[in-house]
Parts: structure tokens; C-alpha cells; sequence
């Protein structure tokens, strides 16, 4: 049974991801770190690779406060870039490994780096885009015809190079610079401390409850912030061994868990609804894991998708790339927390719910999220290269969120959506996100997105429209559909526009760009029903 070493630092200054690895080889040397499929890694072994790609790194020129971007499949050897990275004092950058063309190559433009690290599977990719990006030096694991300048990563390693001296470095120095996913309009670099990942990581694995032969089983990309927080460092801060696959699989997924003897997990987006939807089996429960945070999980689904797979669904928070955590159910009595409620704010900040005047808004009514640090290097350091963002993101000392919640009487908050995804008609505030879970109960619904189109009553309102994807062999008219939602929730969710789509404008993190909808408008296929005639029951 693998033994547990939690680590943190009384002098929350030298809180610092380098010095942790570093303090974890020394302590626990033999324990396992890191497992990729038949790879091993002890936190020695790991610590000494981490020594040896900075040397190489030092070697072509990386300094403190420089920066170094990935481009590929999540492996060992992004761990230890990140890590080697920090612990020069430099910063990691992820690109996510999805983008091409213009995406791909903005935001590595954008991000300024002294080295670019990527693999035999994305230089296809980089090579379409590798004359916007100049002469920028790029590593690669694995050789491409298509790269012909890259350098073999393996001679970045530099074998028995020492500690690098981190005596200079302190928590709130920048170690990473995170691109927003761009739902909203141009994507953003949130420049990230070391203390924010110490902060979300520990209050996670409170969360989690860790104990001796726990064993953390990650399927995220690691150009997601998710990864790290849930899984990379959340194991190195407790001292426990990290199993992590490049990608997920819903026919592997369980199969995976018991290779590794994996204990918890933590599932992203539409995996944890793969699972569920795949066929029913007598053995479902019978496996290695029992903790696993999904997110989203929708609350109906919580109870039987925990009694089905046999694990203990964790309680989820409300953060964002700029704030990891912000409110959660580490700090209050989760028996006594509503269903639906994200939980209470963390101690370390202070919050408030907020009108468009910037009045803090009644008990239980809907207001922005605005957040100040009680303690330094709680959120974010600002976005890379944009100050002018950094000051519009902020009212005097307050962080405005831009997400919408709301708080009941006995101080619990609930998400209600994003602020420039909300709809207000008639003085009532609708939530997207809400209406958006109420038409996804109907089956013959593969996918959705809610959003305002503005009233024709009145220029401050806005009428909510629906887009929908339809299930492979589904037909479904917009009158039943309405009526479906008119039954099934409150009757303000009844959206006056309804049109069937085939597709809706992603992100490459799977994520819908509802500006590019409101810029689409109406359109000839849109039914609307009032036109139509559709009576809403109230």
C-alpha cells in the first residue's frame, strides 16, 4: 500500500511547485508518482527527470520569468516541463492540443514563449502554421518528417544535472499563464500563481478525503486546468501515486481504473454521461474506485449514477480559470447543503452578489459574483500581456466573476448562469444554464444552447431563443418541444424562438459560443411562437 505524505509549507511564501516535488523526493523518494501504462515513475525518479529537463531548458536560454508552451498528448514529459519550467522560475503555457490553424496559432503567438514543446502527432498541425510562428525553437517527443528543425526532446535532458536554486522564487510569482476558452468573445492568458494551485489542491483533496493507498486516476487533457488541479498536483501535494491515460474511453474507462488499482477520479464535461449511457452491465459496480467529482453532474442523475457504478459522487464548487475556488462544500456541513447548492465561500476570500449598479442584490434573488482576496495570491495575477482586461475585470478591489448566483437564507449559493449568457424579460432574470437543463430531459434532444435575442417591446430585454441538435433519427417540432418545457419547468422558460440546427459553434474545448448565436439572430427556419399561436400555460 503506497504510503501518504500531505506537504505544505507554515510560511505560505515558499509555497512553490518546484520546491514541493522537490520536498516530496526527499521525504518519500521510493514511492510511486506518476504510472503511464506500464510506466513507472517514483517521486526521486520523477524529481531527477524534472532536474534534468531544466538543465537542458537552462542550457537553450529559459530564464525566470520567460515562458515555455506545450503543444501535444498528455504524458509524463508535460509534468515535467511544467515542473522544470517552474523551477527556473519560468512559466508553463498549454495550448490545447485540439486547435489548428488560427487557433492554434494565436495562441501560441500570443503567448511569447522561448520554446516550444509538441510530438510526432501534432507536428502535422504546427507545420501548416510553423511560418506565422517564426523561428521559434520546437522540441518534439518523437521524430516528424513535417518538423524537420524540431529538436528530439530526449536531448533536452540533461542526466544527473542538480537542484536548480529556488531560493529567489516565492508563492505568488506567476508559474502559468492558462488561455480562457474563448465562449465570450477573445480568449484571454490568466496568468496563475503558485499559491492559487496550492490553495484549490489542498482544499480539494479536504474534499476527497485522502488516506494512506489512495491512488488518483486522471483521462483530462493537461492543456486543462482541471488536470492539475484534480490530479497532477493534487497528488504530489498529498504524496500519493498519479495513474494517468492520454485520453478518455467509456468502453476502457473501468478496465483502466482497475489496472491501476486507481481509489478516485475525476470525470469532465460529457465523460461521467458516456458512462452512464453505455449499456447497463451486472458488474458495473464491481471495480477499484470509490470517489469520483463529475462535472457537471445534473442533480437527478447523482443518485442513481452513484448506486449503479458503486462510488461516492464528491460535492462540487464554483470556480473559474481566474479564481480556481471560490465556493465549496469544504468548509460547511455537507449533509446540511441543499440539492443544487455549489456550497459556502472559502474562508480565504470574500464575496458579494450584485446588481448591474454594482448594490449588493436581496437574499435569493440573482446577482453577479464579485470576489476580494482576504489573503495575497488567492486569484488570479491579471491577463498576460492585456492590462486594459485586467482593470475592466475589476470593480475598485473587487474581481467581478461575470457569473451569475444566487444566495438563500441560510448562506448556501447556487450558480445560476454567466452574465452575458443570462436573459431579463419582464424584470425577471432567466438563467440559459437552467432552461438548458430542462430541455435536455426531453430524449430525442442530443444538445442545446439557450440564449437572448433582444425584445422587440423593449430595447433593455431580451426573448429567450433556442437552438437544438436533434438525436440521429429523431424529428421533433418546435410546438412540442415547447410544450415539453411548458409542462416540465416554470413557464417563463417557455423561449418564444425555437430552431433546429445540425450544428452549434464550438470551441475546441467543446464549449458553445453563445456571441456567435446572438449574432445569427432570427432566422427563416426560427419558429416563433407567438406567431404560431402557442399558448404558455402558467
Amino acid at each position: 500500500m503506497p504510503d501518504m505524505h500531505m506537504i505544505d509549507y507554515p510560511d505560505r511564501s515558499q509555497r512553490h511547485l518546484g520546491r514541493a516535488l522537490r520536498d516530496q523526493a526527499g521525504a518519500i523518494g521510493d514511492t510511486p508518482f506518476l504510472l503511464y501504462g506500464s510506466d513507472r515513475y517514483t517521486y526521486a525518479e520523477a524529481n531527477d527527470r524534472v532536474n534534468a529537463l531544466a538543465a537542458g531548458l537552462a542550457r537553450r536560454g529559459l530564464t525566470a520569468g520567460e515562458r515555455v508552451a506545450f503543444y501535444m498528448d498528455s504524458t509524463p514529459d508535460v509534468i515535467f516541463l511544467a515542473l522544470a519550467a517552474n523551477k527556473l522560475g519560468a512559466v508553463w503555457v498549454p495550448v490545447n492540443s485540439d486547435y489548428k490553424g488560427e487557433w492554434l496559432s494565436d495562441s501560441i503567438v500570443r503567448s511569447r514563449p522561448t520554446l516550444l514543446m509538441t510530438d510526432a502527432q501534432h507536428a502535422p498541425r504546427l507545420a501548416q502554421v510553423r511560418e506565422v510562428l517564426g523561428g521559434l525553437p520546437i522540441a518534439s517527443l518523437g521524430h516528424s518528417d513535417e518538423l524537420p528543425d524540431a529538436e528530439p526532446l530526449a536531448q533536452l535532458y540533461e542526466a544527473g544535472a542538480g537542484e536548480p536554486d529556488m531560493s529567489d522564487f516565492s508563492a505568488g510569482d506567476t508559474c502559468a499563464v492558462l488561455w480562457t476558452s474563448g465562449t465570450t468573445g477573445r480568449s484571454k492568458g490568466v496568468m496563475q500563481s503558485h499559491n492559487v494551485w496550492f490553495d484549490a489542491v489542498i482544499s480539494a483533496n479536504n474534499q476527497f478525503g485522502m488516506e494512506a493507498g489512495d491512488v488518483i486516476y486522471s483521462v483530462l487533457p493537461l492543456y486543462n486546468s482541471a488536470a492539475w488541479v484534480t490530479s497532477v498536483f493534487r497528488a504530489m501535494l498529498a504524496g500519493v501515486p498519479l495513474a494517468m491515460d492520454s485520453a478518455f474511453s467509456v468502453t476502457t474507462f473501468w478496465d483502466r481504473v482497475d489496472y491501476y488499482r486507481a481509489t478516485q477520479s475525476f470525470t469532465l464535461g460529457a465523460m461521467h454521461m458516456f458512462l452512464w449511457n453505455a449499456p447497463s452491465r451486472p458488474d458495473d459496480a464491481d471495480h477499484c474506485l470509490k470517489k469520483l467529482m463529475a462535472v457537471p453532474m445534473p442533480p437527478q442523475l447523482a443518485g442513481p449514477f452513484s448506486e449503479r457504478f458503486g462510488v461516492e459522487l464528491m460535492p462540487q464548487g464554483l470556480g473559474q480559470s481566474e479564481a480556481f475556488t471560490v465556493i465549496n462544500q469544504d468548509e460547511c456541513d455537507r449533509s446540511a447543503v441543499p440539492p443544487g447548492s455549489c456550497g459556502t465561500p472559502v474562508s480565504r476570500v470574500e464575496v458579494r452578489l450584485v446588481d448591474d449598479e454594482g448594490h449588493d442584490v436581496a437574499v435569493g434573488e440573482q446577482g453577479e459574483l464579485w470576489v476580494r482576496p482576504r489573503q495575497p495570491h488567492c486569484i488570479f495575477n491579471g491577463y498576460f500581456d492585456d492590462p486594459e482586461a485586467t482593470a475592466a475585470a475589476y470593480s475598485g478591489e473587487w474581481y467581478r466573476t461575470g457569473d451569475l448566483a444566487r444566495r438563500d437564507e441560510a448562506g448556501y449559493y447556487y450558480f445560476c448562469d454567466r452574465k452575458k449568457d443570462a436573459v431579463r424579460y419582464k424584470g425577471r432574470n432567466i438563467s440559459t444554464f437552467e432552461v438548458e437543463m430542462a430541455v435536455r430531459k426531453h430524449p430525442a434532444i442530443a444538445d442545446c444552447a439557450a440564449y437572448g435575442i433582444p425584445s422587440d417591446e423593449l430595447e433593455a430585454e431580451s426573448e429567450i431563443k433556442l437552438d437544438v441538435i436533434l438525436k440521429p433519427g429523431e424529428s421533433l417540432e418546435p410546438a412540442t418541444l415547447a410544450r415539453f418545457v411548458n409542462d416540465n419547468a416554470p413557464y417563463f422558460f417557455v423561449p418564444r424562438y425555437i430552431e433546429t440546427v445540425k450544428q452549434l459553434p464550438y470551441t475546441p474545448t467543446n464549449k458553445v459560443q453563445k456571441f456567435r448565436l446572438r449574432e445569427r439572430g432570427l432566422t427563416p427556419q426560427t419558429w416563433d411562437a407567438r406567431a404560431a399561436g402557442f399558448e404558455v400555460k402558467r
